[in-house]
């Protein structure tokens, strides 16, 4: 029985229909359960003390590098190795121009080895009474160099991506907002880490996709794979997160954090942090995947569920390939440096790739990429049956149907 033209619009409403009594209840089930979870507040009473060590007494003052000199550094080279680094490095003094006054600073030879302060650079320094006209280097300025950058991909989404652009950067302000306002607190708070960073997730993909993408079946296709792949994900990170033994010891951070919130479970930290990780990129493979059978199918109008499904899978899987690689490169590059102190003890790599340092990086991996690659088959599968379902008439059943007309 081959679809007429008034059936169609039927059709759309049918499956319309089907999508919004799933994903209604869910957002308000969503809405409802970060009610419940939503913090009380009791984490604005904590606080860390200044990283600086300010006091009364002292403060962190912003200046302009006026003048520069190279000198020889004085002793406390690092040893530990064969020859001692600090010999070999050059020191500088500067004169740095505040608010308050000139001020002579020492810049610590890791700095200088690592980035050369010049004539003109804008620093932070700690200054105090007891220091009379000298101070102690603390670091860089970096507003205005990060404000032109924040700005230049703003301009480069918006004048590339157009509307949708807008639409992008402001689902993204949106989810820092989620992040921010109500998972970070929560969690500080002592909330069940698994539920808040599933809902937090979940929370945040709503608003991501539609905001960014508009309200239509496509999206909506995208938004239902992209559930699925994060409880699945969900589901792994809490098994990985319990049997590889993640207790998040890992960074200084997190002993600073338990200090500050005893009762923290770092380990459940580390499962949330498990799913955010993996949010942007399961968010592209998903809208990939639905925008990529819809256009097969309008440009294929009579094109079969099973070869729809199946060309969809062939842009799927290249996909997969190179997402991998993308999440693999992006965590080794953000643990750069731990990656290569790790690698200098005596160890064998499969111990070091085991040890508590560098373990909690490849679970993340594993996790991420088996979400993502689940996603993509379950999302196909759902674009394909809502596609073929709102599909309009094709030419060809067209001039079937004229003909047995005649």
């Amino acid at each position: 029985m081959h679809n007429t033209p008034s059936t169609i619009p039927a059709a759309r409403r049918k499956m319309t229909a089907w999508l919004v009594g799933i994903l209604v209840p869910l957002g308000i089930a969503l809405v409802v359960a970060m009610i419940w979870l939503w913090p009380s507040g009791v984490h604005e009473e904590l606080s860390l003390d200044d990283p600086y060590g300010t006091t009364e007494s002292f403060s962190v003052e912003s200046g302009s590098v006026s003048s520069v000199s190279a000198r020889a550094c004085n002793g406390g080279s690092e040893t530990g190795s064969a020859t001692d680094v600090q010999d070999e490095l050059e020191c500088q003094d500067a004169q740095v121009a505040t608010d308050r006054g000139t001020y002579e600073v020492e810049i610590p030879a890791q700095v200088s080895a690592s980035a050369e302060v010049v004539r003109g650079d804008n620093v932070k320094i700690l200054v105090g009474e007891d220091l009379d006209q000298t101070g102690v280097f603390v670091d860089f300025e970096r507003t205005v160099p990060v404000a032109l950058l924040a700005a230049l991909y703003a301009l480069v989404v918006i004048v590339v991506a157009r509307w949708r652009g807008v639409r992008a950067i402001g689902g993204l302000i949106l989810s820092f907002a989620v992040l921010f306002g109500f998972m970070i607190p929560a969690l500080l708070e002592g909330g069940p880490p698994f539920w808040v960073g599933l809902i937090g997730c979940m929370l945040i993909m709503l608003v991501v996709l539609y905001f960014a993408h508009g309200l239509s079946l496509r999206t909506t296709t995208a938004l239902l794979g992209t559930f699925i792949g994060l409880l699945l994900t969900a589901g792994l990170a809490a098994w990985a997160s319990d049997s590889a033994y993640l207790m998040g010891l890992g960074e200084e951070y997190s002993y600073m954090l338990t200090s500050v919130v005893p009762e923290i479970r770092l380990s459940g930290i580390v499962l949330t942090g498990l799913l955010v990780a993996g949010l942007g990129v399961l968010n592209d493979v998903t809208i990939t995947q639905s925008s990529a059978v819809w256009e097969i199918k309008a440009a294929q109008p009579n094109i079969s569920a099973k070869n729809l499904f199946a060309a969809g899978m062939r842009i799927g899987r290249d996909h997969i390939a190179s997402t991998v690689y993308t999440i693999a490169f992006a965590y080794a590059g953000a643990a750069l440096p731990m990656l290569m102190v790790v690698s200098l003890y005596d160890r064998s790599m499969v111990e070091t790739i085991m040890s508590a340092e560098m373990v909690e990086e490849v679970v993340r991996i594993l996790v991420g990429s088996v979400g993502l690659v689940l996603a993509i088959p379950i999302t196909t599968g759902i674009a394909v049956t809502v596609a073929q379902a709102v599909a309009e008439p094709s030419s060809q059943t067209t001039q079937t149907a004229t003909t047995h007309a005649h």
